[in-house]
């Protein structure tokens, strides 16, 4: 029996234009009436007449609402002739595995349900991404189209009686309007296993896994917090690796993380760090939920930052197969992330690129050959085998160093800092702060940073001065299709390398998130405390821009 298209009257909702990684709302905001609906028509219509026969790939962290969002958008995407939906079991895929699926089977496309790193529950973030057939997320003038869609839409169509099992791996066939609708249901964890077994050897890290090489079993806790990566890590780690149960820890996915909030970072994996510094741990590490983003520690809880963890892949990337096999071509960063991994770039006589926050942004370059790893301050760290960030990856990167080193974590750092120096790092985060006086903030910030007699100026802090080399407002043009992308963040370079940069979060569901970043470069001083030696130079930064007298906090909400 054919199922029937039907046509729902809609009217536009405001606001529904796409950060820097997609639509994020609270699930009260997603669950009105439509309003997913809206969106989810808008991602198809911005893709014109190739939606129609098309293949598209959806799923997603698991967190409260996303397998109804799910039936949803596989109703729509029947009723506006996408040939062929493959939908993770349960709807559950993580962002790195949708990439990787929208590459291998060569879709149009991925719809991805995530807040990523946001609170999950009835009370908390949703959100809904699109990825281009690149598998990467959906470039500014994509989400500028579906964002313009938004605001005229009058209508969406849909079939309301198709009925899907999203339990059951199965082909599940429809006839709609005299056409075939497929929708398969796959094994979410399998295709992303497959590509990590291309790309690292997985002999080697078992063997260091299970001590075979070594005088013990390498010692490891595993926190996915009860995000996406639950499932993969006990495929990969227990099943392929041999590593013991309770190496892995948090590993069911639950559709409110367990009360957890899964951002990978010293205040939120509190639990990680604890266990580490009083266990007998060689290593530990967290995911998001959505599985794009990581943490790494070493024994006694000893921290990586990402942008030393970055430098550190880069350095040895040839250890791993598959750069081993395929060549070392350009590095990147975010803006805001510390440089280390420029000085590795300078020594290994490769291209350096600086974009802005987005993992959009690294994508172009991936696909002209120019770049094979990237990473983001924002414990995002990943390489062009995806077009995604990669937690997992970034972990497996980490043994395949230590197992040819034949070093801990800490022992890897100290001996990567006696090469290039040390930046040190960190981040504050100011969340939900209001929105107006946080604009104002960038506002006078930047009219003071860019009068010309800013650059010079000295500014002096705790017996340290700094003079100021460089201010602006951070823009980018894309050696590639030749976009630009302004209003990037305000960023002040000083002439030993040390610099402020300030910028707005796009990745917030309310009001306006406050990101400061620091990030001081010492040659010989690389063993000091972190916060000894960023001290002076966050003064000045919170005198520069004034950021207690515009919010009114007096710390940040998270310090990383």
């Amino acid at each position: 029996m054919a199922l029937e298209v039907s046509s729902v009257q809609s009217t536009p909702f405001e606001g529904q234009k796409p950060g820097t990684s997609g639509l994020r709302k609270k699930v009260k905001v997603f669950t009105q009436s439509n309003y997913t609906e809206n969106f989810v028509q808008c991602i198809l219509d911005a893709n014109g007449s190739s939606i129609v026969g098309s293949t598209l790939i959806l799923g997603g962290d698991g967190r409260f609402y996303c397998r109804e969002a799910c039936e949803i958008i596989v109703r729509i995407c029947a009723a506006n002739g996408v040939s062929r939906v493959l939908v993770g079991q349960n709807g559950i895929l993580s962002t790195p595995a949708v990439s990787s699926l929208i590459r291998t089977h060569k879709a149009l496309g991925g719809i991805v349900l995530t807040a990523s790193h946001n609170p999950g529950g009835p009370e908390n973030d949703f959100g809904i991404k699109f990825n281009c057939e690149n598998g990467g997320p959906a470039p500014d003038g994509v989400t500028n189209k579906i964002y313009q869609l938004t605001t005229t839409i009058s209508s969406y169509k849909i079939i309301q009686n198709l009925q899907i099992d999203l339990t059951k791996i199965a082909v599940n066939t429809y006839d709609v309007s005299r056409k075939t609708f497929t929708v398969d249901v796959v094994d979410s964890v399998a295709n992303y296993v497959t590509l990590m077994k291309e790309i690292f050897d997985f002999e080697k890290l078992r063997a260091l896994v299970t001590g075979q090489t070594t005088e013990s079993p390498l010692k490891m806790r595993i926190d996915s917090m009860n995000g996406v990566t639950g499932s993969y890590v006990r495929d990969i780690f227990l099943n392929c690796l041999g590593a013991s149960g309770e190496s892995v820890v948090h590993a069911t996915p639950l559709e409110d993380f367990g009360g957890l909030h899964p951002d990978p970072n010293l205040t939120y994996a509190k639990d990680l760090v604890d266990k580490v510094r009083e266990g007998d741990y060689d290593i530990g590490a967290a995911f998001d939920g959505d599985g794009d983003r990581n943490m790494i520690i070493g024994r006694k809880a000893f921290f990586v930052t990402p942008s030393d963890s970055l430098a550190v892949i880069a350095h040895y990337l040839e250890v791993i197969p598959y750069f081993r096999k395929n060549g070392v071509t350009g590095l990147a960063r975010s803006m805001p992330t510390a440089s280390a991994v420029d000085l590795v770039a300078k020594k290994l006589n490769k291209e350096i690129f600086e974009v802005p926050t987005g993992w959009k942004y690294f994508g172009n370059l991936m696909d002209a050959n120019r770049l094979c790893l990237c990473g983001e301050e924002s414990f995002g760290t990943g390489s062009n085998h995806i077009r995604e960030k990669d937690g997992i990856w970034a972990l497996l990167a980490w043994l395949s160093i230590m197992e040819h080193t034949g070093k801990g974590v800490e022992d890897i750092l100290k001996a990567h800092w006696s090469i290039y120096g040390r930046n040190y790092f960190t981040r504050y985060d100011y969340e939900e702060c209001d929105a107006t006086k946080c604009n104002e903030m960038m506002e006078q910030m930047e009219k003071l940073i860019t009068e010309p007699a800013f650059v010079g100026r000295q500014f002096e802090n705790s017996g340290k001065t700094y003079v100021v080399k460089i201010a602006d407002n951070f823009s980018y043009s894309d050696p590639i299709d030749k976009s630009v992308a302004t209003k990037q963040g305000l960023r002040v370079v000083f002439a030993d390398g040390s610099r402020i940069v300030m910028r707005l979060s796009g990745t917030g569901s309310s009001g306006a998130t406050v990101r400061l970043y620091i990030d001081s470069y010492e040659r010989e001083n690389v063993l000091g405390s972190a916060s000894d030696m960023l001290k002076p130079l966050i003064q000045i930064a919170l005198e520069i821009s004034q950021l207690s007298q515009f919010t009114g906090r007096n710390a940040p909400t998270v310090i990383t």
